[in-house]
């Protein structure tokens, strides 16, 4: 009988709320090892993910877009909204502000081999896990996956 998500996940994960500062988070992240926490609301559903990529914004900037000018029109040749998430994402305070919004999850029933495989093609580190009211239940991460993957040797 081949493994479920629930088998694997850690349950009661640490979680963090938007109005959090960017501050707290990055010293649960670096006090727990951890590279990444899924963002609840007052009733523990998941809204967001903040992860050690979304705080990389904090040191690194933002890049502004390439353009040229032509007759003193300013064309884009990136997307210019892009941009603006990353500048956002660079200047933000709290974590609502620089999370990742509309994260993928998975629900405890399904088999560690869906949950690798999205992990993989998504090239995402952690999986919340959701209850079928969306309330974030456990966590899967890439590590608990090559864990199970030794156990079986």
């Amino acid at each position: 009988m081949s493994k479920t998500v629930a088998d694997l996940m850690t349950r009661e994960p640490l979680t963090a709320r938007a109005e959090m500062s960017v501050k707290e988070a990055i010293k649960i992240l670096a006090a727990r090892r951890i590279s990444g926490l899924p963002v609840v609301d007052a009733n523990d559903l998941l809204i967001g993910v903040i992860s050690e990529t979304d705080l990389m914004w904090q040191e690194t900037g933002a890049t502004p877009p390439t353009y040229i000018m032509i007759l003193d029109s300013v064309i884009y040749l990136e997307n210019s909204s892009r941009y603006e998430q990353e500048l956002h994402k660079a200047l933000g305070q709290t974590v609502g502000e620089v999370m990742s919004r509309q994260p993928i999850s998975i629900t405890p029933e399904k088999s560690v081999q869906e949950a690798a495989k999205l992990l993989h093609e998504r090239k995402i580190h952690r999986l919340p896990v959701i209850d079928a009211n969306g309330k974030v239940i456990g966590i899967l991460t890439r590590g608990d996956i090559v864990r199970a993957m030794v156990s079986e040797f």
